[in-house]
């Protein structure tokens, strides 16, 4: 493949573009309308990626590598496959229509605002691109600082709380796959992933590897039982923060997996797959339970995504089961599949129901489920878009909510039926929580006289939800170009692992 530095414009370009929102950015409009036309071209730029994307190509693609820290072999080094590009290409989206949604919302020190997301965008894409290990924990760890501050000065009332918890839990975390990365590079003199790969390393220090490696990412993810952190992350933040957090923050632990734990511990993974499975088993179970009996609209989405989450983790430990114990890659093909579709679907669908509560929120300035009501009979449009939604919450078909969930199933089904039948029990769960709460929000009688009050979407509000809308039904109706772009990335995966060959 020719070079290209087309992923070191779509990083560098929101950090400038943030430096420039802060230079020429003390009037409001300005500074909105410049932020929004940043992200508006890394979005532009980021689709080159997917239509230059060849799938009969091997390996990484639009690759740079430039020395960086000659004297420990680290190295500049980006590249993307199609998981990288679908994972790219959601941010650049996502963080496009955070920042059209956040116009009327952010009110004070705009400006900074608008830079932090695009700093957070710049930083999230580098996590996607690097495949140099000590780049990848630079911007690893660099996105806790933007993301440290648009909770900590637009958050909510607990935001210095909600702040503290999630950068210690997230940064304690990191501190563990610091130890591996470092070990790593003892063991191979350099820090590229590629030669991470192909180390090698015994039993017990997969083992060790594995568990550190797990520290880190799973915190990220987040999986129970270290996911306490996110619940009072969500409520605390604004709403363009709780969106980026969910769509996008929470894929990077599970990215972790994919590009470190598998390929560099696949033994330890193999040994300790159960593990995760029962995690994830847990996570899509009990919190689904939790999530049923909160009050704030926020922390019910907020451990709906850790529920949701679980599928992904489950798909792609399943998938590890299938390839390198029952011997059977087309299964594990369909769990990988299946995890990536799931993740990248609730990028939009989580994304999609926090900014129906930011809507909701800003005309009420309450987020508890017993201060709405009847929405249906004031706010018809916006019913329609948290309605389908919702939907797509409880994995409908025609929905990406479905597409991902049923893969996942299908795998889980050929590797333990039992697995498989609780995973699929979960779907009942899931419906629970999000019905339940369409009922008492959107249905019904009016609540109250405020609620009679509320003004249906605006113009800008209509575009970030139409827009999500499209995706999830674009994902849903027909998700073969997402899962083409995917599965040559997946059959790699699988090949590295397997001992069989696809």
């Amino acid at each position: 493949m020719p070079v290209s530095h087309l992923l070191s414009l779509l990083i560098w370009l929101p950090i400038l573009g943030a430096a420039a929102v802060l230079a020429f950015g003390r009037n409001p409009t300005i500074a909105r309308w410049l932020s929004l036309a940043v992200a508006l071209a890394t979005f532009v730029l980021s689709i080159p990626l997917w239509t230059g994307y060849q799938p009969a190509v091997p390996g990484m693609q639009f690759l740079e590598n430039i020395a960086w820290i000659p004297s420990l072999k680290a190295n500049y080094a980006l590249g993307v496959d199609g998981i990288s590009i679908a994972l790219i290409v959601l941010t650049a989206f996502t963080s496009t229509l955070v920042l059209l949604g956040s116009w009327g919302p952010i009110k004070n020190r705009v400006a900074q605002y608008m830079a932090a997301m695009l700093v957070l965008e710049g930083f999230l894409i580098g996590v996607f691109a690097a495949t140099d290990a000590l780049l990848f924990y630079v911007f690893f760890e660099a996105m806790l600082i933007p993301m440290f501050i648009i909770i900590g000065v637009w958050g909510g009332p607990r935001r210095v709380y909600a702040t503290l918890k999630f950068f210690i839990y997230t940064f304690v975390g990191s501190i563990f796959m610091l130890i591996a990365l470092i070990y790593l590079h003892m063991k191979t003199g350099e820090f590229s992933l590629a030669a991470f790969a192909q180390a090698s390393l015994s039993a017990r220090e997969q083992a060790w590897l594995f568990f550190a490696f797990l520290m880190g990412f799973a915190i990220k993810v987040p999986m129970w039982p270290v996911h306490t952190w996110l619940p009072d992350a969500h409520v605390e933040a604004p709403t363009g923060g709780s969106v980026i957090l969910a769509a996008i923050m929470l894929k990077v632990g599970v990215y972790g997996f994919i590009r470190f734990s598998l390929p560099i511990t696949p033994d330890a993974s193999q040994e300790y797959a159960w593990l995760v499975i029962a995690v994830s088993l847990i996570a899509i179970i009990y919190i689904g339970y939790v999530a049923l009996v909160q009050e704030d609209m926020k922390k019910l989405i907020a451990y709906s995504s850790v529920a949701h989450m679980g599928f992904v983790t489950l798909g792609i430990f399943i998938a590890l089961a299938l390839v390198r114990v029952h011997g059977n890659p087309l299964g594990a093909r369909l769990g990988l599949q299946g995890a990536m579709v799931q993740m990248i679907s609730h990028g939009f669908v989580s994304a999609a129901m926090f900014t129906c509560i930011g809507v909701m929120y800003d005309r009420l300035h309450t987020r508890l489920i017993k201060d709405y009501g009847g929405l249906v009979n004031v706010m018809p449009w916006f019913a329609t878009f948290m309605v389908l939604f919702a939907m797509a919450n409880c994995g409908l078909p025609g929905t990406s909510g479905f597409v991902g969930e049923f893969m996942v199933i299908l795998a889980a089904f050929q590797d333990n039926p039992l697995i498989a039948l609780a995973a699929a029990f979960t779907l009942i769960i899931g419906a629970a929580y999000t019905l339940w709460l369409i009922k008492r929000v959107i249905f019904g009688d009016v609540g109250n006289d405020k609620v009679a009050k509320m003004q249906d979407l605006d113009v800008r509000e209509w575009i970030v939800l139409g827009a999500f809308a499209i995706a999830v039904l674009a994902i849903g109706i027909y998700p073969k170009p997402l899962t083409d772009l995917m599965e040559p990335a997946v059959l790699h995966l699988v090949q590295q692992l397997g001992l069989a060959k696809a």
